[in-house]
């Protein structure tokens, strides 16, 4: 049963008739009720159905750290979404049914804010990844202060190790514990975000890397 929730002219909850009714993100809705398809899904839902569960399951991995990294490009729709829905159109490559994620093209990031310079990352000491770049302080709204925002994903294991500003823009080098990657394949990245968190820059792949 629906719930009017701000009198005759408000939203409503729940469902009426065959109308469901919700609020979403401070936005009211209506839609109508789905009907359950008895046809066999075509082949070209089937290829766009095994693409969102790549992308979904590789998000789900690092769903905080998107949160805050397409925060900026996300309306009406939270990070995760808005990363779900970059991969799907720009880092899916392969033919179904062996698509595979081009972990090149992704970002765990985006926006307007310069990234720094010259970003490397190397596993030069046991269950360690150190991060190397140049600092471009000044350039455009590039701040020393602005934090650092490291990624290592681990496809083995789909599981993601970052954090959200350890370092500075200034500091010119910062790691990540991987002890629990040992031995294994990461995909790493790098991105910033201003001190204050209203900027943030598109994220730059820094390679893969096999964690000592």
């Amino acid at each position: 049963m629906g719930k009017i929730e701000k009198g005759i002219l408000g939203g409503f909850s729940g469902k009426v008739g065959t109308v469901v009714g919700g609020n979403w993100r401070g936005i009211d809705y209506m839609r109508s009720k789905g009907k359950r398809s008895k046809a066999e899904p075509t082949a070209s839902q089937l290829e766009q159905q095994a693409k969102f569960a790549l992308a979904v399951r590789f998000t789900q991995s690092m769903s905080a750290l998107l949160a805050i990294g397409f925060s900026q490009y996300s309306v009406k729709q939270t990070g995760v979404n808005g990363a779900v829905s970059y991969i799907l159109k720009n880092a899916i490559g392969g033919t179904y049914p062996n698509n595979s994620i081009l972990y090149a093209d992704v970002l765990i990031s985006r926006g307007d804010l310069p990234n720094v310079l010259a970003p490397t990352a190397t596993a030069a000491v046991a269950g360690k990844l150190m991060y190397n770049w140049t600092d471009n302080t000044g350039t455009g709204i590039a701040k020393p202060a602005d934090k650092v925002m490291l990624a290592a994903y681990c496809p083995d294991l789909n599981q993601c190790v970052y954090t959200t500003g350890s370092s500075r823009r200034s500091d010119l080098t910062d790691e990540l514990n991987l002890v629990t990657f040992s031995g294994r394949v990461v995909q790493t990245y790098i991105s910033i975000i201003s001190d204050d968190g209203r900027d943030i820059a598109s994220s730059i792949y820094t390679g893969e890397v096999t964690v000592l």
